[in-house]
């Protein structure tokens, strides 16, 4: 009995340094994962604000601004930022419809053969590298818009808007199945058993039963529109301007990080940090969006 008892004890004891251990390195992750958060954006912010509060430069005409001319001590964005909203929300236009449609199509109305083949391709299309969308961008969207709109050249917002919109495509479809398939099976059953159609069931019932979860796809979709970069290079063009039609070239916040902090120094530099500033705010933005529709969705 002694024996049992101390064995029983030495278990004991073991189960709970294993779980002490155990709790300490998952609170010691996770205060990693705080402190790399926070000095990600001490740093950036640091950088990015010091022209502004050290140098005498105003935040408003770097904001207001459309010219962007380093040599010559000029930094507007207004181009950028406008290129990047219309980029996105073009690419949502786009993609969201396609997105949504399919992951109806998806839950409620293909044949199990079907969804064996989509839904595998779904998910193939999502670990596809951003360079490889913009390759085929390069390849076969821009030669095909020069061709059929008999452009000088087909780098364009255009283009941007339809890589952007096939990229986001796994985003909104994985998330908005989820959100359908969380719908209960008796409202769609409620819906039928009253004489609606199964189309009127989808679109009256289950999407707007399923709306807070397929608004957070469509948020997240955003956010990979906005924060794509390399892709974006290789058919955006790359000029600072402020796009009067889709068929003009453009250069997006990512873009023009990406492009010149290899070589940029001092101010210039610091203002490339600033336009990190200017994107993560607008990310933060979206992150606010997307925890009050998940939020509510809970409810």
């Amino acid at each position: 009995m002694a024996k049992n008892k101390g064995r029983t004890r030495g278990n004991n004891n073991r189960k709970y340094l294993m779980e002490s251990i155990s709790s300490k390195i998952f609170m010691i992750s996770a205060y990693i994962s705080v402190i790399s958060l926070l000095l990600i954006i001490g740093f950036v912010f640091y950088k990015g604000l010091t022209p502004f509060l050290f140098k005498g430069y105003s935040f408003t005409n770097f904001l207001i601004g459309a010219d962007w001319l380093p040599s010559l001590d000029m930094f507007g964005i207004s181009s950028m930022i406008v290129a990047s909203i219309l980029a996105t929300l073009g690419s949502l236009i786009i993609g969201v419809p396609i997105g949504i449609f399919t992951a109806v199509f998806l839950v409620e109305i293909a044949p199990k053969s079907v969804q064996n083949i989509v839904s595998p391709a779904i998910e193939l299309l999502a670990g596809i590298p951003s360079v490889l969308y913009g390759l085929f961008g390069l390849a076969f969207v821009v030669p095909k818009i020069q061709s059929i709109l008999n452009l000088p050249k087909g780098q364009s917002l255009l283009a941007v808007m339809l890589v952007l919109a096939i990229m986001m495509l796994p985003t909104i479809i994985s998330v908005s199945q989820i959100a359908i398939k969380s719908v209960p099976k008796a409202y769609k059953e409620g819906s039928l058993a009253l004489g609606a159609s199964k189309i009127e069931t989808i679109f009256k019932v289950i999407i707007p039963s399923a709306k807070s979860g397929i608004l957070a796809a469509v948020v997240l979709g955003i956010g990979r529109a906005l924060g794509e970069t390399m892709a974006v290079i290789l058919i955006a063009g790359n000029s600072p301007v402020i796009p009067t039609s889709i068929v003009d070239s453009i250069r997006p916040l990512t873009t023009n990080i990406a492009l010149e902090m290899g070589y940029a120094y001092g101010t210039h530099q610091e203002m490339l940090f600033a336009t990190g500033v200017v994107l993560f705010i607008f990310i933060l933005i979206l992150n606010l969006v997307l925890r009050i529709l998940t939020s509510k969705g809970a409810k």
